[in-house]
Protein backbone atom coordinates (compact mmCIF):
# COMPACT_ATOMS: atom_id res chain seq x y z
CA UNK A 1 0.00 0.00 0.00
CA UNK A 2 2.84 2.39 0.77
CA UNK A 3 4.58 1.67 -2.20
CA UNK A 4 1.61 1.77 -4.35
CA UNK A 5 0.43 5.37 -2.73
CA UNK A 6 4.61 6.09 -3.18
CA UNK A 7 4.48 5.52 -6.92
CA UNK A 8 1.50 8.01 -7.44
CA UNK A 9 3.58 10.68 -5.49
CA UNK A 10 6.14 9.80 -7.89
CA UNK A 11 4.16 10.19 -10.69
CA UNK A 12 2.83 13.67 -9.66
CA UNK A 13 6.28 14.90 -9.21
CA UNK A 14 7.69 14.08 -12.32
CA UNK A 15 4.05 15.24 -14.06
CA UNK A 16 4.32 18.28 -12.34
CA UNK A 17 7.93 19.07 -13.01
CA UNK A 18 7.39 18.84 -16.68
CA UNK A 19 4.78 21.04 -17.04
CA UNK A 20 7.27 23.12 -14.95
CA UNK A 21 9.85 22.49 -17.35
CA UNK A 22 7.11 22.90 -20.62
CA UNK A 23 6.07 26.41 -18.77
CA UNK A 24 9.77 27.64 -17.91
CA UNK A 25 10.84 26.62 -21.83
CA UNK A 26 7.78 28.39 -22.97
CA UNK A 27 7.92 31.84 -20.68
CA UNK A 28 12.32 31.75 -22.09
CA UNK A 29 10.83 31.33 -25.87
CA UNK A 30 8.76 34.47 -24.97
CA UNK A 31 11.74 36.17 -23.41
CA UNK A 32 13.23 34.98 -26.75
CA UNK A 33 10.97 36.11 -28.98
CA UNK A 34 10.53 39.85 -27.63
CA UNK A 35 14.03 40.30 -27.25
CA UNK A 36 14.35 39.17 -30.70
CA UNK A 37 11.95 41.82 -31.85
CA UNK A 38 13.32 44.56 -29.72
CA UNK A 39 16.82 43.86 -31.27
CA UNK A 40 15.66 44.04 -34.88
CA UNK A 41 13.30 47.43 -33.78
CA UNK A 42 16.53 48.64 -32.09
CA UNK A 43 18.73 47.75 -36.09
CA UNK A 44 15.74 49.37 -37.75
CA UNK A 45 15.44 52.83 -35.59
CA UNK A 46 19.61 53.10 -36.02
CA UNK A 47 19.68 51.95 -39.83
CA UNK A 48 16.61 54.96 -40.09
CA UNK A 49 18.92 57.10 -37.99
CA UNK A 50 22.05 57.07 -40.73
CA UNK A 51 19.67 57.75 -43.68
CA UNK A 52 17.09 60.06 -42.02
CA UNK A 53 19.12 61.73 -39.59
CA UNK A 54 16.56 60.65 -36.59
CA UNK A 55 18.68 59.99 -33.59
CA UNK A 56 17.67 57.22 -31.93
CA UNK A 57 19.75 54.75 -29.79
CA UNK A 58 22.61 57.11 -30.49
CA UNK A 59 24.88 58.17 -28.07
CA UNK A 60 26.32 62.19 -28.95
CA UNK A 61 30.06 61.38 -28.08
CA UNK A 62 32.44 62.61 -30.60
CA UNK A 63 34.87 60.25 -31.63
CA UNK A 64 38.38 61.84 -30.47
CA UNK A 65 40.41 63.34 -33.62
CA UNK A 66 44.07 61.78 -33.80
CA UNK A 67 46.70 63.93 -33.56
CA UNK A 68 48.58 63.93 -37.10
CA UNK A 69 51.10 66.26 -36.61
CA UNK A 70 53.34 67.64 -33.63
CA UNK A 71 50.89 70.67 -32.94
CA UNK A 72 46.93 70.61 -33.53
CA UNK A 73 44.27 73.28 -33.13
CA UNK A 74 41.01 73.64 -33.23
CA UNK A 75 39.13 75.84 -35.71
CA UNK A 76 37.26 77.11 -32.41
CA UNK A 77 40.74 78.71 -30.86
CA UNK A 78 40.31 81.05 -33.77
CA UNK A 79 37.03 82.67 -33.26
CA UNK A 80 35.58 79.67 -35.27
CA UNK A 81 31.67 79.06 -34.65
CA UNK A 82 29.88 76.22 -36.60
CA UNK A 83 26.13 77.07 -36.68
CA UNK A 84 25.84 77.61 -40.20
CA UNK A 85 25.51 81.27 -40.52
CA UNK A 86 28.76 83.05 -38.88
CA UNK A 87 31.20 83.65 -41.65
CA UNK A 88 34.31 81.92 -40.64
CA UNK A 89 36.46 83.00 -43.14
CA UNK A 90 38.96 84.83 -40.46
CA UNK A 91 39.24 82.04 -38.43
CA UNK A 92 40.22 79.49 -41.62
CA UNK A 93 42.68 82.29 -42.44
CA UNK A 94 44.30 82.59 -38.90
CA UNK A 95 44.38 79.13 -38.00
CA UNK A 96 46.13 78.53 -41.52
CA UNK A 97 48.54 81.23 -40.87
CA UNK A 98 48.91 80.08 -37.29
CA UNK A 99 50.52 76.92 -39.10
CA UNK A 100 52.40 78.32 -41.70
CA UNK A 101 54.67 79.99 -38.46
CA UNK A 102 55.84 76.40 -37.86
CA UNK A 103 57.57 75.49 -40.70
CA UNK A 104 58.98 72.60 -41.57
CA UNK A 105 57.19 71.03 -38.46
CA UNK A 106 53.64 71.78 -40.00
CA UNK A 107 50.39 71.56 -38.11
CA UNK A 108 47.07 70.01 -37.83
CA UNK A 109 43.52 71.93 -38.06
CA UNK A 110 41.17 70.06 -36.79
CA UNK A 111 37.57 71.31 -37.73
CA UNK A 112 34.88 69.98 -35.30
CA UNK A 113 31.08 68.73 -35.94
CA UNK A 114 29.02 71.99 -36.98
CA UNK A 115 28.17 73.65 -39.99
CA UNK A 116 31.14 76.24 -40.83
CA UNK A 117 30.16 79.03 -43.48
CA UNK A 118 33.26 80.39 -45.38
CA UNK A 119 34.36 82.37 -48.26
CA UNK A 120 37.47 80.55 -50.23
CA UNK A 121 40.67 80.04 -48.28
CA UNK A 122 44.70 79.25 -49.00
CA UNK A 123 46.31 75.99 -47.37
CA UNK A 124 49.97 75.93 -46.37
CA UNK A 125 52.57 73.53 -46.63
CA UNK A 126 52.94 70.72 -43.86
CA UNK A 127 49.63 70.32 -42.80
CA UNK A 128 46.47 69.00 -42.08
CA UNK A 129 43.19 70.07 -42.57
CA UNK A 130 40.64 66.86 -40.42
CA UNK A 131 37.25 67.04 -40.54
CA UNK A 132 35.27 65.14 -37.82
CA UNK A 133 32.74 63.09 -38.18
CA UNK A 134 29.30 65.84 -38.99
CA UNK A 135 31.65 68.13 -39.96
CA UNK A 136 30.42 70.31 -42.72
CA UNK A 137 32.92 72.86 -44.25
CA UNK A 138 30.20 74.87 -45.80
CA UNK A 139 31.03 77.54 -49.41
CA UNK A 140 29.06 80.98 -49.19
CA UNK A 141 26.94 81.02 -52.46
CA UNK A 142 27.13 84.68 -53.01
CA UNK A 143 30.76 84.95 -55.83
CA UNK A 144 31.35 88.44 -54.30
CA UNK A 145 33.35 86.71 -51.77
CA UNK A 146 34.73 84.28 -54.61
CA UNK A 147 38.42 85.89 -55.75
CA UNK A 148 39.12 85.86 -59.53
CA UNK A 149 42.33 84.39 -60.48
CA UNK A 150 44.06 84.41 -63.90
CA UNK A 151 43.58 81.88 -66.72
CA UNK A 152 45.13 78.13 -66.21
CA UNK A 153 48.17 78.56 -68.61
CA UNK A 154 47.74 75.32 -70.19
CA UNK A 155 44.16 76.99 -71.50
CA UNK A 156 44.62 80.43 -71.96
CA UNK A 157 41.23 80.98 -71.31
CA UNK A 158 38.71 80.59 -68.18
CA UNK A 159 37.57 77.64 -69.89
CA UNK A 160 33.74 78.67 -69.72
CA UNK A 161 34.36 82.32 -70.55
CA UNK A 162 37.69 84.75 -71.56
CA UNK A 163 39.77 86.36 -69.15
CA UNK A 164 39.75 85.63 -65.33
CA UNK A 165 38.20 82.74 -63.42
CA UNK A 166 36.85 81.97 -60.08
CA UNK A 167 39.06 80.29 -57.80
CA UNK A 168 38.64 77.45 -55.66
CA UNK A 169 36.71 76.94 -52.42
CA UNK A 170 39.69 75.31 -50.84
CA UNK A 171 43.03 76.40 -52.70
CA UNK A 172 46.82 75.56 -52.90
CA UNK A 173 49.26 76.98 -54.75
CA UNK A 174 53.27 75.98 -54.80
CA UNK A 175 52.85 73.73 -51.13
CA UNK A 176 54.10 70.60 -50.73
CA UNK A 177 52.67 67.96 -47.83
CA UNK A 178 49.13 68.84 -47.51
CA UNK A 179 46.72 66.22 -46.06
CA UNK A 180 42.98 66.48 -45.93
CA UNK A 181 41.28 64.11 -44.40
CA UNK A 182 38.71 62.75 -41.44
CA UNK A 183 36.16 60.95 -40.12
CA UNK A 184 33.71 61.32 -43.15
CA UNK A 185 33.19 64.81 -42.67
CA UNK A 186 31.72 67.15 -46.17
CA UNK A 187 32.96 69.95 -47.98
CA UNK A 188 29.88 71.33 -49.31
CA UNK A 189 30.25 74.22 -52.27
CA UNK A 190 26.40 75.28 -52.64
CA UNK A 191 26.47 75.03 -56.68
CA UNK A 192 22.86 75.21 -56.85
CA UNK A 193 22.58 79.41 -56.99
CA UNK A 194 25.87 78.70 -59.71
CA UNK A 195 23.83 76.15 -61.58
CA UNK A 196 21.02 78.24 -62.06
CA UNK A 197 23.07 81.06 -62.97
CA UNK A 198 25.03 79.36 -65.44
CA UNK A 199 21.77 77.37 -67.29
CA UNK A 200 20.25 81.35 -67.34
CA UNK A 201 23.81 82.33 -69.15
CA UNK A 202 24.18 84.97 -66.09
CA UNK A 203 27.72 84.04 -65.01
CA UNK A 204 30.33 86.45 -67.26
CA UNK A 205 33.30 84.01 -65.75
CA UNK A 206 34.27 80.85 -65.09
CA UNK A 207 32.92 78.90 -62.28
CA UNK A 208 34.49 78.58 -58.98
CA UNK A 209 35.62 74.28 -57.99
CA UNK A 210 35.66 73.37 -55.04
CA UNK A 211 39.59 72.55 -54.07
CA UNK A 212 41.79 73.03 -56.23
CA UNK A 213 45.81 72.29 -55.90
CA UNK A 214 48.60 74.39 -58.06
CA UNK A 215 51.98 73.39 -58.44
CA UNK A 216 51.86 71.10 -55.20
CA UNK A 217 53.60 67.52 -54.17
CA UNK A 218 52.67 65.36 -51.78
CA UNK A 219 49.17 65.69 -51.35
CA UNK A 220 46.75 63.27 -49.88
CA UNK A 221 42.94 63.59 -49.74
CA UNK A 222 41.20 61.00 -47.94
CA UNK A 223 38.21 59.97 -46.33
CA UNK A 224 36.06 62.89 -46.74
CA UNK A 225 32.90 63.57 -48.78
CA UNK A 226 33.02 66.70 -51.34
CA UNK A 227 29.17 67.60 -52.70
CA UNK A 228 27.56 70.44 -54.84
CA UNK A 229 31.03 72.05 -56.45
CA UNK A 230 29.96 75.17 -58.35
CA UNK A 231 32.12 74.11 -61.30
CA UNK A 232 35.00 71.00 -61.35
CA UNK A 233 35.04 69.36 -58.11
CA UNK A 234 38.88 68.34 -57.33
CA UNK A 235 41.75 69.74 -60.01
CA UNK A 236 44.79 68.52 -59.15
CA UNK A 237 46.83 70.95 -61.81
CA UNK A 238 50.64 70.42 -62.20
CA UNK A 239 51.10 68.76 -59.31
CA UNK A 240 53.20 65.63 -58.43
CA UNK A 241 52.57 62.88 -56.27
CA UNK A 242 49.02 62.86 -55.13
CA UNK A 243 46.77 60.12 -53.81
CA UNK A 244 43.44 60.74 -53.35
CA UNK A 245 41.63 57.67 -51.42
CA UNK A 246 38.72 56.40 -49.86
CA UNK A 247 36.44 60.08 -50.71
CA UNK A 248 32.62 60.23 -51.80
CA UNK A 249 31.87 62.67 -54.00
CA UNK A 250 28.23 63.79 -55.15
CA UNK A 251 26.26 66.02 -57.53
CA UNK A 252 22.58 66.05 -59.12
CA UNK A 253 23.12 64.03 -61.84
CA UNK A 254 22.12 67.08 -64.14
CA UNK A 255 24.38 69.43 -62.28
CA UNK A 256 26.56 71.08 -65.20
CA UNK A 257 30.45 70.23 -65.53
CA UNK A 258 30.10 69.07 -61.82
CA UNK A 259 33.45 66.90 -62.78
CA UNK A 260 34.28 64.53 -60.04
CA UNK A 261 38.63 64.45 -60.09
CA UNK A 262 40.22 65.70 -62.44
CA UNK A 263 44.10 65.05 -63.03
CA UNK A 264 45.41 67.38 -64.97
CA UNK A 265 49.28 67.79 -66.03
CA UNK A 266 49.68 65.57 -63.02
CA UNK A 267 52.65 62.62 -62.79
CA UNK A 268 52.57 60.11 -59.98
CA UNK A 269 48.66 59.84 -58.87
CA UNK A 270 46.50 57.30 -57.21
CA UNK A 271 42.56 57.42 -56.91
CA UNK A 272 41.18 54.79 -55.19
CA UNK A 273 38.08 53.53 -53.28
CA UNK A 274 35.88 56.26 -54.50
CA UNK A 275 32.29 56.25 -54.75
CA UNK A 276 31.16 59.27 -57.64
CA UNK A 277 28.14 60.39 -59.06
CA UNK A 278 27.98 63.36 -60.75
CA UNK A 279 26.78 65.79 -63.63
CA UNK A 280 29.45 65.26 -65.52
CA UNK A 281 32.81 62.83 -66.04
CA UNK A 282 33.31 61.15 -62.36
CA UNK A 283 37.10 61.36 -63.71
CA UNK A 284 38.44 63.35 -66.55
CA UNK A 285 42.68 63.07 -67.13
CA UNK A 286 43.69 66.93 -69.22
CA UNK A 287 47.06 68.25 -69.81
CA UNK A 288 46.18 71.77 -71.64
CA UNK A 289 44.26 72.72 -74.21
CA UNK A 290 45.20 73.27 -77.89
CA UNK A 291 47.98 75.95 -78.54
CA UNK A 292 48.66 76.57 -74.86
CA UNK A 293 48.61 72.90 -73.72
CA UNK A 294 51.32 72.38 -76.36
CA UNK A 295 53.34 75.13 -75.59
CA UNK A 296 53.16 74.59 -71.71
CA UNK A 297 53.85 71.00 -72.27
CA UNK A 298 53.10 68.85 -69.24
CA UNK A 299 51.92 65.54 -69.51
CA UNK A 300 49.47 63.74 -67.23
CA UNK A 301 51.60 60.43 -66.41
CA UNK A 302 51.75 57.66 -64.25
CA UNK A 303 47.86 57.46 -62.86
CA UNK A 304 46.41 54.34 -61.79
CA UNK A 305 42.86 54.32 -61.10
CA UNK A 306 41.38 51.26 -59.28
CA UNK A 307 38.65 50.28 -57.25
CA UNK A 308 36.16 52.30 -57.74
CA UNK A 309 31.91 53.21 -58.03
CA UNK A 310 30.73 55.65 -60.93
CA UNK A 311 27.76 57.18 -62.33
CA UNK A 312 27.44 59.95 -65.14
CA UNK A 313 23.88 60.02 -66.58
CA UNK A 314 25.29 63.36 -68.55
CA UNK A 315 29.15 61.92 -69.48
CA UNK A 316 31.06 59.13 -68.90
CA UNK A 317 32.92 57.86 -65.97
CA UNK A 318 36.31 58.20 -66.94
CA UNK A 319 37.52 60.30 -69.61
CA UNK A 320 40.95 61.10 -71.13
CA UNK A 321 40.62 64.70 -72.78
CA UNK A 322 39.18 65.96 -74.36
CA UNK A 323 41.82 68.80 -73.10
CA UNK A 324 45.15 66.79 -73.93
CA UNK A 325 47.58 68.71 -75.56
CA UNK A 326 50.27 68.38 -73.19
CA UNK A 327 50.15 64.25 -73.83
CA UNK A 328 48.79 61.75 -70.96
CA UNK A 329 50.35 58.06 -70.99
CA UNK A 330 50.78 55.13 -69.04
CA UNK A 331 47.58 55.11 -67.35
CA UNK A 332 45.48 52.48 -65.29
CA UNK A 333 42.15 51.88 -64.85
CA UNK A 334 41.45 48.57 -62.81
CA UNK A 335 38.28 47.25 -61.00
CA UNK A 336 35.71 50.02 -61.92
CA UNK A 337 31.89 49.49 -61.61
CA UNK A 338 30.05 51.84 -63.97
CA UNK A 339 26.30 51.77 -63.47
CA UNK A 340 23.53 53.68 -64.76
CA UNK A 341 25.36 55.61 -66.85
CA UNK A 342 25.63 57.66 -70.73
CA UNK A 343 29.17 56.26 -71.14
CA UNK A 344 31.96 54.12 -69.59
CA UNK A 345 35.25 54.43 -70.57
CA UNK A 346 35.91 57.59 -72.80
CA UNK A 347 38.82 58.83 -74.64
CA UNK A 348 38.24 62.02 -76.77
CA UNK A 349 40.54 64.47 -78.50
CA UNK A 350 40.56 66.31 -82.32
CA UNK A 351 42.15 68.25 -84.54
CA UNK A 352 44.19 71.11 -83.30
CA UNK A 353 44.86 68.97 -79.79
CA UNK A 354 48.68 68.20 -80.71
CA UNK A 355 49.97 65.59 -78.21
CA UNK A 356 49.20 62.38 -77.20
CA UNK A 357 47.10 59.47 -75.59
CA UNK A 358 49.46 55.81 -75.47
CA UNK A 359 49.88 53.38 -73.03
CA UNK A 360 46.57 53.31 -71.30
CA UNK A 361 45.27 50.13 -69.81
CA UNK A 362 41.91 48.96 -68.70
CA UNK A 363 40.88 45.86 -66.63
CA UNK A 364 38.17 44.54 -64.62
CA UNK A 365 35.59 47.21 -65.63
CA UNK A 366 31.72 46.13 -65.43
CA UNK A 367 29.05 47.68 -66.98
CA UNK A 368 25.43 47.70 -65.68
CA UNK A 369 22.96 50.22 -67.68
CA UNK A 370 25.63 52.33 -69.93
CA UNK A 371 24.48 53.35 -73.25
CA UNK A 372 28.04 53.22 -74.55
CA UNK A 373 30.62 51.04 -73.27
CA UNK A 374 33.86 52.12 -74.52
CA UNK A 375 34.05 55.45 -76.48
CA UNK A 376 36.81 56.95 -78.57
CA UNK A 377 36.10 60.28 -80.22
CA UNK A 378 38.57 61.93 -82.46
CA UNK A 379 36.39 65.01 -83.98
CA UNK A 380 35.35 66.78 -80.25
CA UNK A 381 34.44 70.19 -81.40
CA UNK A 382 35.45 72.79 -78.64
CA UNK A 383 38.77 74.87 -78.88
CA UNK A 384 39.28 77.76 -76.64
CA UNK A 385 39.33 80.42 -79.91
CA UNK A 386 40.07 80.23 -83.59
CA UNK A 387 44.04 80.09 -83.24
CA UNK A 388 44.68 76.78 -83.39
CA UNK A 389 46.62 75.12 -85.75
CA UNK A 390 44.24 72.49 -87.03
CA UNK A 391 46.93 70.46 -88.29
CA UNK A 392 48.16 69.90 -84.88
CA UNK A 393 47.07 66.33 -84.95
CA UNK A 394 46.95 64.05 -81.50
CA UNK A 395 48.38 60.18 -81.36
CA UNK A 396 46.07 58.05 -79.72
CA UNK A 397 47.93 54.34 -79.75
CA UNK A 398 48.39 51.30 -77.35
CA UNK A 399 44.96 50.78 -75.67
CA UNK A 400 44.35 47.74 -74.26
CA UNK A 401 41.48 46.61 -72.78
CA UNK A 402 40.94 43.48 -70.80
CA UNK A 403 37.77 41.73 -68.56
CA UNK A 404 35.22 43.73 -69.11
CA UNK A 405 31.98 42.36 -68.11
CA UNK A 406 28.51 43.67 -67.93
CA UNK A 407 24.73 43.84 -68.85
CA UNK A 408 22.15 46.12 -70.27
CA UNK A 409 24.40 48.11 -72.35
CA UNK A 410 23.40 49.40 -75.63
CA UNK A 411 26.55 50.37 -77.58
CA UNK A 412 29.63 48.21 -75.87
CA UNK A 413 32.42 49.70 -78.43
CA UNK A 414 32.07 52.87 -80.03
CA UNK A 415 35.99 53.89 -81.30
CA UNK A 416 36.07 56.37 -84.28
CA UNK A 417 39.32 57.42 -85.72
CA UNK A 418 39.74 59.07 -88.83
CA UNK A 419 42.02 59.35 -91.86
CA UNK A 420 44.04 61.83 -89.89
CA UNK A 421 43.91 60.50 -86.51
CA UNK A 422 44.13 56.96 -87.34
CA UNK A 423 43.96 54.69 -83.72
CA UNK A 424 46.81 51.86 -83.51
CA UNK A 425 47.85 49.20 -81.52
CA UNK A 426 44.35 48.58 -79.83
CA UNK A 427 43.38 45.49 -78.25
CA UNK A 428 40.92 43.62 -76.78
CA UNK A 429 41.17 40.55 -74.20
CA UNK A 430 38.45 38.16 -72.47
CA UNK A 431 34.83 40.77 -73.08
CA UNK A 432 31.49 39.57 -72.14
CA UNK A 433 29.13 42.39 -72.27
CA UNK A 434 24.91 42.20 -72.32
CA UNK A 435 23.27 44.24 -74.65
CA UNK A 436 20.07 45.45 -74.31
CA UNK A 437 19.58 45.61 -78.18
CA UNK A 438 20.22 42.98 -80.54
CA UNK A 439 20.95 44.32 -83.57
CA UNK A 440 24.31 43.66 -85.80
CA UNK A 441 25.83 47.14 -85.26
CA UNK A 442 27.03 47.31 -81.92
CA UNK A 443 30.73 47.01 -81.91
CA UNK A 444 31.26 50.22 -84.02
CA UNK A 445 34.61 51.22 -85.19
CA UNK A 446 36.57 53.55 -87.81
CA UNK A 447 39.86 53.71 -88.70
CA UNK A 448 41.23 51.01 -86.34
CA UNK A 449 44.06 49.21 -86.35
CA UNK A 450 44.52 46.23 -83.34
CA UNK A 451 43.37 42.87 -82.39
CA UNK A 452 41.13 40.87 -80.08
CA UNK A 453 42.63 38.16 -78.31
CA UNK A 454 40.59 34.79 -77.18
CA UNK A 455 36.90 35.16 -75.69
CA UNK A 456 35.33 38.49 -77.31
CA UNK A 457 31.63 39.26 -76.97
CA UNK A 458 30.05 41.20 -78.68
CA UNK A 459 31.82 40.36 -82.10
CA UNK A 460 34.82 42.58 -82.92
CA UNK A 461 34.16 44.72 -85.91
CA UNK A 462 35.95 43.67 -88.58
CA UNK A 463 38.69 46.46 -88.48
CA UNK A 464 40.15 44.25 -85.74
CA UNK A 465 42.48 40.77 -86.02
CA UNK A 466 40.88 37.85 -84.40
CA UNK A 467 43.71 35.39 -82.51
CA UNK A 468 42.82 32.50 -79.97
CA UNK A 469 43.60 32.20 -77.18
CA UNK A 470 46.80 31.01 -77.90
CA UNK A 471 47.56 33.89 -79.89
CA UNK A 472 47.01 31.75 -83.66
CA UNK A 473 45.63 34.21 -85.86
CA UNK A 474 41.90 33.30 -86.95
CA UNK A 475 40.53 36.35 -89.09
CA UNK A 476 43.04 39.17 -90.27
CA UNK A 477 41.50 42.56 -90.54
CA UNK A 478 39.71 42.75 -93.36
CA UNK A 479 38.64 46.57 -93.34
CA UNK A 480 40.57 48.78 -91.03
CA UNK A 481 39.93 51.78 -92.68
CA UNK A 482 35.57 51.25 -93.14
CA UNK A 483 33.45 52.65 -90.93
CA UNK A 484 30.34 51.40 -88.77
CA UNK A 485 30.06 54.51 -86.79
CA UNK A 486 25.88 55.15 -85.87
CA UNK A 487 25.42 58.05 -83.48
CA UNK A 488 21.77 57.38 -84.25
CA UNK A 489 21.71 54.12 -82.44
Amino acid sequence: MFEHSEMIRLQQQKSFLRRGVSSCFSSYRNWFILLWVVGFGSVFLWQRNIVEGIKFFRFNVPRPIPRLRPHAFNLTDFGGVGDGVWMNTKAFEDAVAAIAKLGNEGGQLNVQAGVWLTAPFNLTSHMTLFLAEDAVILGVEDEKYWPLMPPLPSYGYGREHPGPRYGSLIHGQHLQDVVITGYNGTIDGQGQSWWKKFRQKQMTHTRGLLLQFMWCSDIEISNITLRNSPFWTLHPYDCQNVRISGLTILAPLDAPNTDGIDPDSCQNVTIENCYISVGDDCIAIKSGWDQYGIAYARPSANIFIRNLILRSRVSAAVSIGSEMSGGVSNVTVDNVLVWQSRRGMRIKTSPGRGGYVREIFYSNLTFDTVRVGIVIKTDYPEHPDDKYDPKALPKVENIIYQGLRGKDVRVPVRMSGSEEIPLKNVEFRDMNVGVSYKRKNIFQCSFIYGRAIGNVFPRPCENLALYDDYGRLVRPATKPNESTIDYDF
